[in-house]
């Protein structure tokens, strides 16, 4: 497994970001974090992980400059965060050692609907998967989302989940919303991040998996 620091050019600066490739990686997995987050997110590390063990490349980056993020705004700011999250795509195309992967995206909070954003903007995008996301805030994107969306909500989280089973009505691709019961926002019951995980991985190695390519 091949682990690297990497910088992303973004017009006149760059974001920093961490780029594990595991052996015969069978799709690239960038990761949109929620607002005031980052690339060091434990839950999202921990999702990267268990998706490396399945044999999938991650990219977890910071979305904004050290200078962005101390304006509050921006954190709320889903098109600026997806033109990010496209940046990175973009970079990763160059890449030589995920080149040529097919490419998903996890989101989770505001992420996730940068995440939807982005895939509707580079329809190359094969599936997408929320974590406790918000993909009520990317409402006019989700009838035009062709990559695969996995909306993953827990039980006990009953505003969030509100919002994603109004956004699920209006996914018009394959799609699939998961309610880890008695979970609530956060995940932070024993063995709810764990599912989680599974259900991501399960979903990303069916449909970045090279013969879906």
């Amino acid at each position: 497994m091949h682990s690297q620091s990497v910088q992303i050019p973004i017009e006149t600066a760059e974001l920093t970001g961490d780029l594990v490739v595991p052996k015969r990686a069978t799709g690239l997995v960038l990761f949109a974090h929620g607002s005031g987050s980052g690339r060091r997110s434990s839950r999202n590390v921990f999702v990267a992980e268990q998706l490396q063990h399945a044999g999938l490349a991650t990219l977890l980056f910071d979305l904004l400059t050290e200078t962005e993020d101390r304006q509050y705004r921006n954190r709320f700011d889903i098109a600026l965060l997806a033109d990010r999250l496209l940046a990175a795509t973009r970079w990763a195309a160059t890449e030589p050692s995920v080149d040529g992967l097919a490419v998903g995206y996890f989101g989770a909070s505001t992420g996730a609907a940068a995440a939807l954003y982005a895939a509707v903007a580079m329809p190359s995008t094969k599936a997408v998967v929320s974590r406790g996301g918000r993909p009520d805030l990317a409402m006019s994107a989700l009838p035009h989302v062709g990559a695969a969306t996995l909306l993953i909500v827990g039980g006990a989280d009953d505003t969030v989940l509100a919002l994603n089973k109004l956004a699920y009505a209006q996914l018009t691709g394959p799609r699939a919303l998961e309610v880890i019961p008695q979970a609530t926002h956060l995940f932070e019951e024993p063995g709810a991040l764990e599912e989680v995980a599974r259900l991501a991985a399960d979903w990303f190695r069916r449909y970045l998996s090279p013969e879906k390519s």
